[in-house]
């Protein structure tokens, strides 16, 4: 349970939109606006407007409380999403690799970092902080995991890279991110394509309109992960 909370509340503080990922997990729970607003004894147009992003960014205080009442809400219910949720956040082994930064880490240090090339969105890389990575297993992700499991890559934020290995073209990670998307509502701040030699241009064009920097590199995973070591928790 606590890991649930940990995670939910870690993608609200961490996102670009803090009132549309609290709008999105509401959404997921079932509950209403109105029935949140009686639960922390606030009026429904407080909901309204942190999820509309028309009241300030919520604190962590405030995100806590609002993670809580989501658990406890369900917890009337018999727990029904919060069991699903915790097995979908049960994390794949041998396809999910992931890793969480103590800090953000910009776009472009982390690139440097990794020895890697942009692709796709340089300009967008400059402006991006990851708060981790994962490496995923690109065959076996798209053989064996279903959609609607997507959402176990993106760790505790989507604001992270997602590093896929045995590329071929960058093709089908693209794609697996794209329809992710449509699944979780959710897409990363970076991918890399590992070992790639030339990359797909429909991958290239995925990236470039999901407006992800799409980065390549060729250093090994085991250094990439050493080096990334002391960003992280």
């Amino acid at each position: 349970m606590d890991q649930l909370a940990t995670t939910i509340a870690g993608e609200i503080c961490l996102s670009k939109d803090h009132g549309g990922s609290m709008k999105k997990w509401r959404e997921i729970f079932g509950i209403s606006q109105t029935e949140l607003a009686k639960h922390l004894k606030v009026s429904s147009s407080t909901i309204s407007d942190y999820e509309g992003g028309r009241r300030k960014s919520p604190g962590i205080l405030v995100i806590k409380r609002f993670v809580d009442a989501l658990l406890d809400i369900d917890k009337k219910r018999d727990s029904k999403i919060t069991k699903q949720l915790l097995k979908d956040f049960r994390p794949k082994e041998n396809v999910f690799d992931i890793h969480e930064f103590n800090k953000g880490v910009n776009g472009k240090t982390f690139a440097e970092h990794i020895a890697a090339e942009t692709v796709a969105n340089p300009l967008r890389l400059k402006e991006t902080n990851v708060y981790g990575y994962t490496v995923i297993d690109s065959l076996k992700v798209i053989l064996e995991v279903p959609v609607h499991e997507y959402m176990q890559m993106y760790g505790k934020t989507p604001e992270r890279a997602l590093v896929f290995t045995k590329v071929e073209s960058g093709r089908s990670p693209l794609i697996a991110v794209r329809v992710g998307r449509f699944s979780t509502e959710m897409k990363p701040a970076i991918v890399v394509l590992h070992g790639v030699d030339k990359v797909d241009p429909i991958a290239i064009k995925i990236a470039e309109v999901e407006k992800i920097p799409l980065l390549t590199t060729k250093k090994p995973v085991e250094e990439i992960s050493s080096i990334l070591k002391k960003f992280e928790d």
